[in-house]
């Protein structure tokens, strides 16, 4: 038997195949503003953050986007509101993946994975 699948055997997967080769993202949409995906972006209230979020609903150190090996994953830090990705709250000092298109939700303000 060859070692064939429907990636390498049909049109469909070799087109998904590549989707999948796709570029990652590579930065965030905020308040119509290009910043750029670095090892480590920090989030909140606070001016010594990366990004800096005038909402009283976000904390002064809301959240943190780090970058682990090719992939980006978001971290509440603590915050008092929670940090949403897609609409749901993510869990508390947890690491959770980023993908391209996902909307950051922190108090009333979105940020755009792009």
């Amino acid at each position: 038997m060859e070692n064939q699948t429907i990636v390498t055997d049909s049109p469909v997967g070799r087109h998904l195949d590549q989707i999948s080769e796709s570029k990652p993202a590579s930065y965030l949409m905020f308040d119509k503003q290009k910043i750029e995906l670095v090892a480590k972006i920090t989030i909140g209230r606070e001016y010594d953050n990366s990004v800096v979020v005038d909402n009283k609903l976000a904390s002064r150190h809301h959240a943190v986007i780090q970058k682990i090996r090719d992939a980006y994953f978001i971290k509440d830090e603590k915050s008092t509101n929670g940090t949403f990705v897609n609409g749901l709250k993510i869990p508390e000092g947890k690491y959770v993946k980023l993908n391209k298109g996902d909307k950051i939700t922190i108090g009333t303000a979105n940020l755009v994975i792009s």
